[in-house]
């Protein structure tokens, strides 16, 4: 009879290791405001470098017509 093969278990990563730790911590109220705040940053960082790049548009397109 042989024995089963043996599978490593892959290393978690950080993120899944915050959120266990985050789920040990926290009610489920302020995980979820946590995770809005932190979706709002990223909006906020999306949406600047969005007008960052409309504002290059724009003056490449002013100095063509200069």
């Amino acid at each position: 009879m042989q024995a089963a093969p043996v599978r490593a278990q892959a290393i978690p990563s950080v993120t899944t290791a915050l959120r266990a730790v985050e789920s040990l911590l926290l009610s489920s109220g302020q995980r979820t405001a946590r995770r809005n705040a932190w979706t709002a940053v990223l909006e906020d960082r999306r949406r600047a470098k969005d007008r960052v790049e409309a504002e290059h548009v724009l003056d490449a397109v002013a100095a063509h017509r200069s």
